[in-house]
């Protein structure tokens, strides 16, 4: 059937509902170039201020699902769980929870992204390791996974473009913060892994998207029934990015705590959230109850199960495995400034977007998809929420290789910390879950 596309903006705009035929069509023929950008914007726009009815939100998932190829895993023997996070600053917690599933019996086959805005991405950590590549072709998925348990990849050319181009387009045209546009773009991916069971980190605060509870809380019951309408479970859980996750925020650094992290040490709050979401994967795969899949991921890390698994997939997807067995051959700027506290007290704020947006202006993060990432800069957090602190101690320190670049990042980090008298409470990471 063949709808007009003016009559589609003009029904969306003025608040009414499209037929799943009509959501079908459009996503087909905007992937064939006979939708133009301006036409799908305004549509778009349409959407960010009317929203989407459930029937309208999975025919459009399903759409830019099968807009290319989906990745054919039957041949996996293994049960299929994937884990995705809406995105934070710090959040390196994909990289030693991949290896730690995988470790237990679960293969993950874990399709990530780069870092846009405020927030890191996990392809330009992995790619800080000497070699190491993400472009592995849909066709390898199965065989990898088979022998390893895991792969760590990039979107391809082929897989779910419609996805890809329609991203391209939000950013450009203001359309990103859109729930039911948000949900659709992760849940296409993802479903397109061919998986028994999904894992999402929903986070919520100053370096989320998501900066209440409840507009987290509306995004993960969105994917969850995206995934029911799909036939694949789906757990949700909110965590709390109002602060950077552990102390490294950059690539390389966060590579180094990531290996931190499967050798059984590294930060607190790292440790807690990774060894929570595997058990929660592992129960997922239908393996254990929460007791036994938590007992069972912290033995493989302390095992050294899951850092062989990690060496072995960073070996087979072309990285030197030298550098996850030495960090220190991780790159390295060349010099470093410390920025000290002000004054004496307790930190009462540690502001994770605006470290975010420091890291971006370092060279860590890129503002624009073409922009160029710089994998040896980044920041060591010496002061989080809840510190006692002196004048004078340092609050960060920055590694760095471009002076203006420092200049600029601290402009943005002298604003992240605030100190007080008075005793700071220290919420709790995880903020709820939903099934």
């Amino acid at each position: 059937m063949t709808y007009s596309i003016v009559e589609l903006i003009r029904t969306k705009r003025d608040g009414g509902s499209l037929p799943p035929d009509a959501v079908r069509w459009i996503i087909s023929e905007y992937t064939a170039d006979r939708i133009p950008d301006y036409q799908l914007s305004a549509l778009l726009m349409a959407i960010v201020f009317n929203g989407m009815t459930q029937d309208e939100l999975d025919p459009w998932t399903d759409a830019m699902l099968h807009s290319g190829e989906v990745l054919e895993l039957s041949d996996v023997a293994m049960p299929l769980v994937g884990k995705h996070s809406t995105g934070g600053v710090g959040d390196k917690i994909s990289i030693p929870l991949v290896p730690i599933v995988a470790s237990c019996g679960v293969a993950v086959p874990m399709i990530s992204g780069r870092g846009l805005g405020h927030t890191g991405g996990t392809l330009d950590k992995l790619e800080s390791i000497r070699g190491f590549t993400t472009a592995i072709h849909p066709s390898e998925f199965a065989a990898q996974l088979n022998d390893i348990g895991a792969v760590m990849a990039g979107q391809t050319e082929t897989l779910v473009p419609a996805d890809r181009r329609i991203y391209a387009l939000r950013d450009a045209t203001g359309t990103v913060p859109s729930i039911p546009l948000i949900s659709s773009s992760i849940m296409s991916k993802k479903l397109a892994e061919d998986l028994d069971g999904l894992l999402l980190d929903v986070k919520v605060g100053s370096g989320a998207f998501m900066k209440t509870i409840e507009d987290a809380t509306t995004l993960a019951k969105t994917m969850v029934a995206i995934g029911a309408s799909h036939g694949t479970s789906v757990t949700a859980i909110l965590t709390d990015m109002s602060q950077p996750l552990g102390r490294a925020v950059g690539n390389a650094n966060e590579i180094a705590e990531a290996v931190e992290i499967l050798r059984g040490r590294g930060p607190e709050d790292v440790r807690e959230l990774t060894i929570r979401f595997a058990a929660e994967m592992l129960v997922l795969a239908g393996l254990s109850d929460m007791d036994a899949a938590t007992a069972r991921a912290v033995d493989a890390v302390e095992s050294g199960a899951a850092l062989e698994v990690f060496l072995r997939l960073t070996e087979r997807q072309g990285g030197d495995p030298a550098v996850v067995e030495d960090t220190s051959l991780l790159p390295k700027a060349t010099e470093e400034h410390v920025l000290v506290a002000p004054r004496s007290g307790v930190v009462s704020r540690c502001d994770a977007y605006q470290i975010g947006i420091a890291s971006v202006r370092l060279g860590a993060g890129r503002a624009k998809k073409e922009n160029h990432i710089d994998p040896a800069v980044g920041f060591l957090i010496e002061a989080k929420i809840g510190d006692e602190i002196e004048r004078g101690d340092p609050l960060v320190r920055i590694a760095y290789n471009d002076e203006q670049k420092c200049s600029a990042a601290l402009e943005a980090l002298s604003q992240a910390w605030e100190i007080g008298e008075e005793p700071a409470r220290v919420g709790p990471l995880i903020l709820g879950g939903i099934q």
